[in-house]
């Protein structure tokens, strides 16, 4: 036996008298471990059946629409003083599978994130399974050397030479992070004395921007009055000269500016502001420059679209987000930092002696955990690994790709079909329209004519929710009335669903 070896048999515990501690016999487990195992290979298979499988298949409904009272009397909600059987667990999970939203159908188009990666899948049936946190890595050896490959590879393709970050619950965290870590870089003292002796800081961001900024500004303590929206062109980018001149101006009043955001990818239009332009201004002006790049950083992927990002290398931060155009299965977001000094982790450590023992047997560097604002952290930088692993960086540009050529597809059907108007031409994957009814394409497009064209895109999406047959979002957006968002990302996607989409409005709202 090698030195240091267990013999198996040593491991083995010797069966005991029982034992008997304020009423409770302490003696071998009480969990049924046979009955255990076969609810889970009995739910997995109703999972594989009733999900995966029908993951691509058309003919299955998007949703099961029901509204929330009758959906509570359909729904065994209650929980109860005794636990329930198998069976009807097994009965609880088919309920929850058919009322859910199938968000891997082909025909969501609900949000920024659609479609089934079965490599993601795979890696998050594995997380959950073995239940680690990454902290240290000592509990999580493997998944700490896996996030710390694919935040490299992350680096490598914003362009940076070296530099740090962490995997965290969602961009608007990174948001957070990121504004955290510019105000720690701008005034350290902060950490240790709080708001109290510090200036009035100011920050800039796109009036375009994600509304977690305005989150972030409130949760820190900022205010989301110190909050300055820099005006946008027609197609939703920041303006660079309206910013410089927000930054003097912010100067004369006697403020503080640390910090402009600037968004690769806005959510509704899909605009990517002018990194250059902006970061030639943060230069000139000391300001910590960061890119929300959530939606449009996955386009550094492919070498055809990767210039919507130009001049992303200059930033001082980015937050980007696999789970979207990526498909890593939610959530899966990373915050990057260019600076390499540990400026993480002197932002973020708390030294908890129980955690991040300076003692250990190991390389301590390794135990990243003091660079989260999290204790418990889920291992979301495999799911992307593991995707990676799978199709290579090659089949990753061609997912993007693909989801590019499909949105200009569909822009181009919008463009020849009768009752349906663009409201910009895109340069992303968010395709704004009008569908505008029989009913009102002989109307002069004056006050009543928007007033009715309000009405159109919230029917038809009740109309396309009951029936179950697609989900499309809406909003109005700066003075513009509701009008659809479409959104391609999943490589279950066909020319065919871009078609059926146009066919299925029409169908929806040709009596309106």
């Amino acid at each position: 036996m090698l030195p240091g070896a267990v013999d198996q048999q040593e491991m083995i515990p010797s069966k005991k008298n029982a034992v008997l501690v304020d009423g409770v016999v302490l003696n071998g487990p009480t969990t049924d471990a046979k009955a255990g195992e076969k609810f889970v290979e009995e739910a997995c298979r109703l999972i594989m059946e009733e999900v995966v499988l029908k993951a691509t298949d058309v003919n299955e409904k998007v949703c099961e629409w029901r509204p929330p009272e009758q959906l509570k009397q359909l729904l065994d909600l209650e929980m109860r003083d005794s636990g329930e059987p198998p069976h009807r667990l097994l009965e609880l999970c088919r309920d929850v599978i058919r009322y859910s939203v199938k968000t891997n159908h082909p025909r969501f188009f609900n949000q920024l994130y659609a479609g089934l990666d079965y490599y993601s899948l795979v890696a998050r049936f594995m997380t959950e399974a073995l239940n680690p946190s990454v902290y240290t890595y000592e509990v999580s050896p493997v998944f700490l050397l896996v996030e710390e490959a694919v935040l490299k590879k992350m680096i490598e393709f914003i362009g940076w030479k070296e530099g740090d970050g962490i995997f965290n619950p969602g961009g608007s965290v990174s948001n957070m992070y990121a504004m955290n870590l510019a105000r720690y870089k701008y005034c350290p003292d902060i950490k240790e004395k709080g708001l109290s002796g510090s200036p009035r800081l100011i920050l800039f961001t796109s009036a375009e921007c994600h509304y977690s900024m305005k989150k972030a500004a409130s949760f820190l303590g900022i205010g989301t009055e110190n909050v300055c929206f820099v005006e946008t062109d027609g197609r939703g980018k920041m303006i660079p000269e309206e910013l410089e001149k927000q930054v003097w101006q912010a100067r004369k009043e006697g403020a503080a500016p640390f910090l402009v955001c600037a968004t690769s990818g806005t959510t509704v239009l899909g605009a990517f502001d002018p990194l250059d332009e902006i970061a030639d201004i943060c230069e000139r002006h000391n300001l910590w420059l960061h890119v929300d790049a959530s939606w449009g950083g996955s386009a550094l992927m492919s070498r055809k679209h990767r210039k919507l990002l130009h001049g992303i290398h200059r930033a001082d931060s980015v937050a980007w987000n696999p789970h979207k155009m990526l498909m890593a299965g939610i959530q899966c977001c990373a915050l990057l930092v260019k600076d390499k000094s540990d400026l993480l982790k002197k932002c973020y450590c708390a030294k908890a002696s129980y955690l991040f023992q300076q003692d250990k047997f190991y390389d301590v560097s390794y135990d990243t955990g003091d660079k989260s604002i999290q204790c418990s952290r889920r291992p979301d930088a495999f799911k992307f690994w593991m995707t990676w692993k799978a199709l290579g960086t090659s089949g990753l540009e061609e997912r993007v790709n693909r989801a590019l050529a499909l949105s200009r597809y569909l822009v181009d059907e919008i463009k020849k079909r009768e009752g349906f108007k663009l409201l910009l031409e895109p340069e992303y994957a968010n395709i704004c329209f009008w569908y505008i009814p029989p009913s009102l394409r002989e109307m002069e497009e004056g006050p009543e004519f928007w007033a009715k064209l309000n009405l159109v895109a919230p029917a038809i999406k009740e109309r396309m929710m009951k029936k179950g047959s697609l989900m499309l979002g809406y909003q109005p957006h700066r003075g513009k009335v509701n009008f659809f968002r479409q959104v391609v990302i999943s490589p279950q996607v066909s020319r065919e669903d871009m078609d059926f989409l146009l066919d299925e409005i029409d169908l929806l709202g040709k009596d309106m």
